[in-house]
């Protein structure tokens, strides 16, 4: 029994490795081998060689942006908007209307230029005034102030008791400033010649009329106030009489 046991047990595992070897391994063919890889590295070395003859030198070009809806300002935007003068409220149109009045009182103004309310101008008209006073020796910038700030208040309380619109502060400090160009004139002469002759006399009496008319008008033009640039010259004629005062003696 052991005799058949080991006979057929040898026999058994012989067909099975015989079955197995002609069915589970399978024989390749490896004779191409060298010959597949040396094409492969081949076709490789031929795309590198492409690539590189079709490289145009865009590496540190920027490819073009797609459209993320943000449109930079051309410059036509820019030439539409106002320019920074304006938009700070400073008008260079109305300042020269407003000198050129003050220049010459029978001149037709715009009565938005005429009711402007312009602080650069009338500042940089006290300070030459101031300085030319202290050219010729008299150092009289709290009175410019002063006398100037005290009358500003009791012409804008006048004014708007006879306006029927009222006026805003800074429209009567601005238009009593830039009617004070004639007195910085006669301040500027006072430093080449004394002003207390016959001479200075006249000088001075020219300066405040101008003064008072210039200002006159452009308060009866600003506010529409019609046949009233009398009543509106009387107390301007006070104050830059006082001012001309101040320049002569």
């Amino acid at each position: 029994m052991g005799d058949w046991q080991d006979g057929s047990w040898s026999n058994y595992n012989q067909q099975d490795w015989n079955s197995g070897q002609t069915e589970g391994f399978q024989q390749f063919d490896y004779s191409n081998y060298g010959t597949d890889g040396s094409q492969y590295a081949q076709d490789s070395s031929m795309a590198y060689v492409q690539e590189q003859k079709s490289y145009s030198g865009s590496m540190f070009i920027p490819e073009p942006m797609t459209d993320t809806g943000f449109q930079p300002q051309t410059a036509s935007g820019f030439e539409d908007e106002p320019p920074l003068l304006e938009e700070l409220g400073i008008h260079p149109d109305h300042i020269m209307q407003k000198t050129l009045t003050v220049l010459n009182p029978w001149r037709t103004t715009d009565p938005a230029a005429a009711g402007d309310s312009d602080l650069a101008g009338p500042l940089c008209f006290c300070l030459a005034f101031g300085s030319f006073l202290m050219l010729s020796g008299k150092l009289h910038f709290n009175y410019i102030y002063g006398i100037g700030l005290l009358g500003c208040l009791a012409i804008y309380a006048l004014l708007n008791l006879m306006a029927i619109s009222g006026v805003a502060i800074c429209t009567v400090v601005s238009v009593l400033g830039y009617c004070l160009i004639p007195i910085v004139g006669l301040s500027g002469l006072s430093v080449l010649f004394s002003l207390t002759g016959i001479l200075g006399n006249i000088l001075t009496g020219v300066a405040v009329l101008w003064c008072t008319a210039s200002s006159s008008k452009l308060f009866v033009t600003a506010l529409e106030m019609r046949d009233q640039q009398i009543l509106v010259a009387y107390p301007c004629g006070l104050l830059y009489a006082v001012f001309a005062l101040i320049t002569m003696f």
